[in-house]
């Protein structure tokens, strides 16, 4: 956890914008019996991070995040209690796991909203959830359309686990190539559906949808090409990482090409000229349906830092 914090200063230092957020994890990161030892050190943890922050003077703040234990859990309330009522001004989202329903949701939020009250939070705080069995999923929509959630991720392994041996282990993971027979994460079926229906609901309600992890992190080859599935092809727009070698290959697989970029920049620049009326681009036409893709494009680069400081672009960031 403390490593994956200076990564994010080194990080907003070279790029200068935060390009992933932090969870530190109080559900599998504590050992049972310590939930409230682990919560503590947590809280300190984003303490002296804000303490950090405030003595340097930095335009870009960082995103920090506590994921909790579930809410049927026994540690539940002492987590929310311990890291909201202590750090809700620091925290950029709340993330709950294994919700399962949206009634799960709204007991979640009404202890949440509580402690975040006790620490003068004004804001109500975004909340993150992980979709992590066939019952949130089936539930998916009614969890995603709640105005409090920002995100939707996929828990994989959960999920897999929830089937009761139905869907083997090999789903757990990536193989060389994904076919059919491998029945990987990319390619059984009722992952597969999983992912759709969670990417699919993300963007029906205009929220993020956040791919789960890839375990095989000695193999930077198979991480980026998952990585690249998952933004391309299966329409997620972030990633979990789980090691610190991870992150800039799914920066780099997430992120826009550069030559993508330059034609995005070349025909928003155009129509803004045009006042947004049709235009022409290398004998073909563009107007307001495609340049609202081509600006999306824009969004993600500049997110992602691709978009060059001296591109003609860059206006409409400042």
């Amino acid at each position: 956890m403390v490593k994956s914090l200076a990564m994010q200063a080194e990080f907003i230092q070279e790029f200068g914008t935060c390009v992933f957020d932090v969870t530190l994890d109080c559900e599998d990161g504590a050992r049972v019996g310590a939930e409230k030892d682990h919560a503590f050190m947590v809280l300190a943890l984003i303490n002296k991070a804000q303490s950090a922050i405030k003595s340097v003077a930095c335009a870009v703040l960082p995103r920090v995040a506590v994921r909790v234990h579930p809410v049927d859990h026994p540690a539940f309330e002492q987590d929310v209690e311990i890291l909201v009522g202590g750090a809700a001004q620091a925290l950029c989202h709340l993330m709950i796991p294994k919700v399962d329903s949206l009634a799960e949701l709204e007991r979640a939020l009404v202890c949440i909203d509580r402690a975040a009250q006790s620490s003068s939070r004004i804001d109500p705080l975004p909340i993150h959830v992980l979709i992590e069995s066939p019952a949130a999923v089936h539930c998916v929509a009614d969890i995603v359309a709640h105005p409090r959630v920002q995100s939707a991720s996929f828990g994989l392994m959960d999920f897999v686990s929830a089937h009761g041996g139905a869907i083997p282990a090999s789903a757990m993971g990536v193989s060389a190539q994904s076919l059919p027979e491998d029945l990987d994460q990319f390619s059984h079926p009722l992952v597969v559906r999983a992912k759709l229906e969670i990417a699919a609901t993300c963007h029906a309600f205009g929220k993020v949808a956040s791919h789960c992890v890839v375990t095989e992190f000695n193999n930077a080859a198979v991480l980026e090409t998952a990585a690249r599935r998952a933004s391309r092809t299966l329409g997620f727009g972030r990633m979990w990482s789980i090691h610190p070698d991870q992150i800039r290959p799914i920066l780099a697989a997430f992120a826009p090409d550069l030559t993508e970029v330059v034609h995005a920049s070349r025909i928003i620049c155009a129509a803004h000229a045009a006042d947004w009326a049709p235009i022409s681009v290398n004998g073909t036409l563009h107007d307001r349906a495609s340049y609202r893709y081509f600006w999306q494009i824009l969004v993600r680069a500049h997110q992602t830092a691709r978009l060059p400081p001296d591109d003609a672009a860059q206006v409409f960031f400042r």
